[in-house]
């Protein structure tokens, strides 16, 4: 009987050896043939699931952004009518922020893929579109965060949305180089100023 094979399931490996690849030497080490070596492969045998490099970078800057999804790592997208907003928003932030190994190795191979989606047009919509609807959940959670205030201005939704981006990112990104996560407090106490401002009556 012949050997039933989950082509799926081979995709999501390659794209997890291109991850370890990635963390381990960069771009660069993720050659085909470095590729199929690591995942097991004959030379050659990765066409039958990716047509070449490119698509398999692709795939795995797709994988590494829903890993990060900020969507995916809530219970809800709005706070349960039993929970405090200015607290849910607190806390989603906090799954932002990264404290655990996989989400550190996570933004230290989206980092190194940012500059190949930077000249990849299909590639930088897809980050553009990600970051855009990560902006429509910050600006939801603030609303919420509001209920009891006067509403901000789209403007200023705006804004704030931003500026809570730029954290998160920018604990990322220090993070890639402090993984004992040092510096989360210091980014921790910003997203309190925020909130301390967006929560504000004046």
């Amino acid at each position: 009987m012949p050997k039933i094979i989950d082509h799926d399931q081979r995709r999501r490996d390659i794209i997890e050896v291109a991850k370890r690849l990635i963390l381990q030497g960069g771009f660069e080490a993720a050659t085909m043939r470095s590729l199929a070596a690591e995942a097991g492969f004959a030379n050659g045998a990765l066409k039958h699931y990716f047509p070449g490099k490119e698509s398999i970078i692709a795939a795995t800057f797709q994988s590494v952004l829903a890993e990060i999804d900020p969507r995916q790592l809530l219970d809800e997208e709005a706070p349960p009518p039993d929970r405090d907003p200015v607290a849910y928003l607190r806390e989603a932030i906090d799954t932002w922020l990264p404290s655990e190994e996989h989400e550190i190795n996570a933004g230290r191979v989206l980092l190194v893929l940012w500059e190949h989606a930077a000249s990849n047009g299909e590639l930088a919509e897809l980050y553009r579109q990600f970051f855009a609807n990560w902006g429509e959940l910050i600006a939801r959670l603030l609303r919420d965060a509001r209920r009891d205030l006067p509403a901000l201005s789209q403007a200023d939704l705006t804004r704030y949305a931003l500026e809570i981006r730029s954290v998160v990112i920018g604990a990322n990104v220090v993070n890639l180089m402090h993984p004992d996560g040092q510096h989360i407090a210091t980014y921790g106490a910003y997203v309190d100023d925020i909130i301390r401002r967006v929560t504000s009556p004046t």
